[in-house]
């Protein structure tokens, strides 16, 4: 076993990806569906055998810069991977091309879970392979921001420096690459909790902090500590799903994709199950996991003990939650009462929750939409106000977790420097309290912060002028760049005025918006640190 742990990541997740696919297999055999059985069970077998001969050739491989070569394998494993798990999905659904199953993997793997085909198309089993894949892809973008993203500041904790012992170095060197050294100049030693480091040391480049570290070791360690949590609450999830009416095939998918974010549903959305207004309420409850990595014990309790109510992204999450519902509610109430429907209080009740749940939902990137928000339309007479929605996709969840977007951190820090900026005009001469880990996020957190938003909205306009070459129109040109970038593929159904869907695209457009997808689920920091010459020497 240990002998296995010391192989390349990518190898271990090629091995991992071809286990995966016996649980379909295994379905299949169970409801008799013997084709589907065989599409799925031989490819395992095959890339079973393709994974064991790699491993044994790259056994003896130990790489020179342990960061590099983890940030490769998260590009790898987003580029790479769906090649291999499109095979099993591709001999699965005969009436299909290669490309489309392999477009269907990347969507799934980076939980934006946008699909190119009808659920009644598909065999129960490829559904449960998509939310399986889907979940895989959330647990392992869980892993690596804790044990790969974090110590090289990157993926959001760039903004508060206390990822791990690699300091800013990454954030800062991207911050040079992206914005020019003037951004980076001003970002200062990141300061240690006890048994993160020596307090003040220096800001390293990236990789040079993970020379001496075992970052196999950490990756080991936080998948362990990690599955039990993530299996059992999944596992905890389905359970209430199958109680409160849920099919079980419907159960498992929902819940996998609750806890990946990734909205993968076998009927369509939530409207197609069972359970009802009971199944929303406790996707709800599980959602919010996605809204702070304390939320998740196991990931809480690396970083520190504070109260919930003293976390940022929770506190940020509780405002959107508050305010955009509220304004939606009363948009709804406005439109009522043209058409005289004020005195149906179940509606309004109805349209209250559906504002509420589709809000937290799109925060998280997740996607679902909850039964109230289709009936707050018809209680209104009003369209689906999809700006609002793409804005939330865009601001996306916490760090850390398996949620896609800008990141709530990021959003908490440019509101914080901009609070402190008006409070300047009032008082010019006032000095800003908080201590220093307040200051810093004011200062080079919202610098590092306003970076990443930069780079951000010019992946969104590069993604739109592409696809604008391909043909398509503005509008919908920008909802599906919104999102694939955000990882939220139930926008482009709902946010846009008419329906769209991802299966009328060409294959150019379908590429460059896997590529977005790809691009939105590292972030553009990550993959400019792994341009940065600096990683690349010794």
């Amino acid at each position: 076993m240990h002998k296995i742990l010391e192989l390349p990541l990518l190898v271990i997740l090629m091995g991992v990806g071809a286990l995966a696919m016996l649980v379909p297999a295994i379905h299949a055999w169970a409801i008799r569906d013997w084709d589907v059985a065989r599409a799925f069970l031989f490819p395992a077998l095959l890339f079973l055998v393709v994974t064991a001969l790699i491993g044994i050739a790259s056994a003896a491989r130990r790489p020179a810069n342990p960061a590099r070569s983890h940030l490769l394998a998260m590009l790898g494993t987003f580029v790479l991977l769906p090649l291999m798990l499109a095979v099993p999905m591709n001999e699965a659904v005969r009436d299909t091309g290669y490309f489309s199953a392999w477009w269907e993997m990347v969507s799934s793997l980076t939980t934006t879970g946008a699909t190119l085909f009808d659920p009644a198309r598909l065999p129960p089993s490829v559904h449960l392979w998509r939310a399986l894949v889907g979940w895989l892809g959330g647990f392992f973008m869980l892993v690596a921001g804790v044990a790969v993203l974090a110590p090289m500041n990157l993926g959001g904790f760039e903004v508060t420096g206390d990822g791990g012992p690699a300091g800013a170095g990454a954030a800062v060197a991207a911050g040079e690459a992206a914005a020019g050294a003037a951004a980076a100049a001003s970002a200062p030693s990141a300061e240690r909790r006890p048994g993160q480091g020596r307090r003040g040391s220096g800001a390293r480049r990236p990789g040079r902090g993970l020379r001496s570290s075992h970052t196999g070791d950490r990756l080991v360690r936080h998948t362990l500590a990690l599955m039990p949590v993530y299996g059992s609450l999944t596992l905890a999830l389905w359970s209430a799903l199958l109680i409160a009416g849920d099919p079980a095939l419907v159960a498992v998918c929902h819940a996998m994709a609750a806890m990946a974010t990734s909205g993968i549903s076998p009927v369509g959305g939530l409207a197609g199950g069972g359970s009802g207004f009971a199944g929303e309420m406790l996707i709800f409850v599980f959602l919010l996991l996605a809204l702070s990595r304390h939320m998740m014990p196991a990931i809480g309790s690396r970083w520190t003990p504070a109260p919930l109510v003293h976390d940022p992204e929770i506190r940020m999450a509780l405002a959107l939650m508050v305010a955009v519902p509220s304004v939606l509610f009363v948009r709804h109430w406005i439109g009522a009462v043209e058409v005289n429907e004020v005195e149906d209080v179940p509606a309004a009740a109805q349209a209250a929750w559906g504002a509420l749940f589709t809000v937290l939902s799109f925060l998280t990137t997740t996607g679902f939409e909850s039964a109230g928000w289709v009936d707050a339309r018809f209680w209104s007479g009003l369209p689906t106000p999809g700006l609002v929605l793409a804005g939330l996709a865009i601001i996306g969840g916490g760090v850390a977790t398996t949620a896609g977007g800008v990141k709530l951190l990021r959003v908490y820090a440019l509101y914080r420097h901009g609070e402190r900026e008006l409070q300047k005009l009032v008082h010019p001469d006032s000095v800003g309290g908080g201590g220093p880990a307040a200051r810093r996020m004011r200062r080079q957190g919202a610098q590092v912060a306003w970076v990443f938003f930069a780079l951000f909205a010019m992946s969104i306009a590069v993604t739109m002028l592409a696809l604008a070459l391909t043909g398509l129109g503005f509008s919908p040109a920008t909802v599906l760049t919104i999102a694939a970038l955000s990882n939220t593929g139930p926008l482009a159904r709902i946010a846009a005025e008419v329906p769209l869907a991802w299966a009328t695209l060409g294959e150019p457009a379908k590429a460059i918006l896997a590529a977005a997808m790809v691009l939105g689920r590292l972030e553009t920091l990550a993959i400019i640190a792994l341009l940065n010459p600096e990683m690349w020497r010794g």
